[in-house]
């Protein structure tokens, strides 16, 4: 599947933003789905995700009680939103997806298969 990021931008320390990631063609459903971010000069880490055989929702601990990963009923798009930005936050963001990821390997950047391209969060002090 061919994955889409949007909804980057520019926004002050403890605003909010929702970024999307939509399937090119079809839907999301039966894929696990994660969002990973990556600061300029650091790894990519990983930030949120929910895993298609279980129903919890999985987060980096920078990131708890901020953001939230969700679907839209008919699984087309995944969100993210995030709340309370810090400029920590800024980062290039990437949803990606996979049918065959196991649990454990979630915040595994090398375990997912499918990526879609980054959006650029910037978080202004």
């Amino acid at each position: 599947v061919q994955l889409q990021a949007y909804g980057g931008g520019l926004v002050q320390a403890g605003g909010s933003l929702r970024l999307s990631c939509a399937a090119s063609e079809g839907t999301l459903r039966g894929y696990s789905v994660g969002w990973f971010r990556q600061a300029p000069g650091k790894e990519r880490e990983f930030v949120a995700a929910f895993h298609r055989s279980v129903g919890n929702t999985y987060y980096a601990d920078s990131v708890k009680g901020r953001f939230t990963i969700s679907s839209d009923s008919a699984k087309k798009m995944v969100y993210l939103q995030m709340n309370n930005l810090k400029t920590d936050d800024t980062a290039n963001y990437y949803c990606a997806a996979s049918t065959s990821i196991i649990l454990s390997q979630l915040n595994n950047q090398f375990s997912w298969r499918n990526w879609g391209q980054g959006t650029l969060v910037t978080v202004s002090s």
